[in-house]
């Protein structure tokens, strides 16, 4: 069985989507069993959007714990309202669980997928453990300050991975961007790494910089020939775009169909443009 129901967009201001997923009123336990008992029993189409209207709050809940990770934060709901669909779905109403405890698994679920996709830092985080030692890292962590030896080897236990691999997902939370140019004109004790860094003028490193600059060009348009318009219009609205790039609900109000829909469309082009571009190379 699947759905795709009318739900409040995040894509506008978050303020207004807020205030509006706060005017659905909370259900009580027996309304909440007598619409999931609709829905399987009945494939209620209208008993799942309560279900899920009553519940966005809780995503928005949830996401705001993920300001931290330099994603949107409409993207954040959006993901998660997925994983309260997908929740609702698969709700047991005789198993005496609140749908709302049963969710929250669902809702992080698809928060935690969507950073791990997206945010450029993450390049270790491919085991169950890492993913774990990823997402706990900040909260687990006694003090802000850089850990010492005893407390990188308390939390690898506790997490089950490595202590080099605590250490290497610290650095990459604490990286911090450096400025290529002095901050200040007047500043001339300032040594930027603009002053130091090799300006890459010998004739090879040109020629080998131009080539990769063509390659990935070239990378790119085959990669797009390769898809279909549709997917093709889907990665470049997303992706391409140097501003207002569209979220999962824009695509999918454009294109009438869920976000969960554009979200499958969008990866399998992401697959098909990941062989292309290998090919290239």
């Amino acid at each position: 069985m699947t759905f795709a129901l009318a739900i409040p967009s995040a894509g506008g201001s978050i303020e207004s989507y807020i205030q509006s997923v706060n005017r659905f009123r909370i259900l009580s336990q027996e309304e909440e069993i007598r619409l999931a008992r609709s829905l399987r029993d009945e494939d209620n189409i209208d008993a799942a959007r309560q279900l899920v209207l009553s519940h966005l709050r809780v995503v928005v809940a949830i996401a705001r714990g993920y300001k931290g990770y330099g994603l949107p934060q409409a993207d954040l709901i959006q993901e998660g309202n997925i994983g309260l669909m997908k929740a609702v779905k698969r709700y047991d109403p005789e198993r005496g669980v609140r749908l709302v405890s049963f969710a929250v698994h669902w809702i992080k679920a698809e928060i935690h997928e969507f950073i791990l996709r997206n945010w450029r830092l993450v390049k270790i985080a491919t085991t169950k453990a890492q993913r774990k030692l990823f997402f706990n890292l900040r909260s687990m962590k006694p003090v802000l300050d850089t850990m010492n030896p005893a407390e990188v080897n308390t939390m690898a236990k506790q997490l089950g991975v490595k202590a080099e691999e605590v250490v290497e997902m610290e650095t990459r939370f604490n990286g911090r961007d450096i400025s290529l140019e002095p901050l200040s004109e007047d500043d001339d004790d300032t040594f930027s790494p603009v002053a130091y860094l090799t300006d890459g003028s010998e004739p090879p490193q040109l020629l080998e910089a131009e080539q990769t600059r063509r390659l990935r060009g070239e990378g790119l348009e085959r990669a797009l020939a390769s898809l279909d318009a549709r997917s093709r219009h889907i990665i470049e609205a997303r992706w391409l775009r140097e501003n207002d790039s569209a979220t999962l609900h824009d695509l999918a109000g454009e294109l009438g169909v869920s976000a969960e829909r554009i979200r499958q469309i969008e990866a399998k082009a992401m697959e098909k443009m990941r062989g292309a571009m290998v090919a290239v190379a």
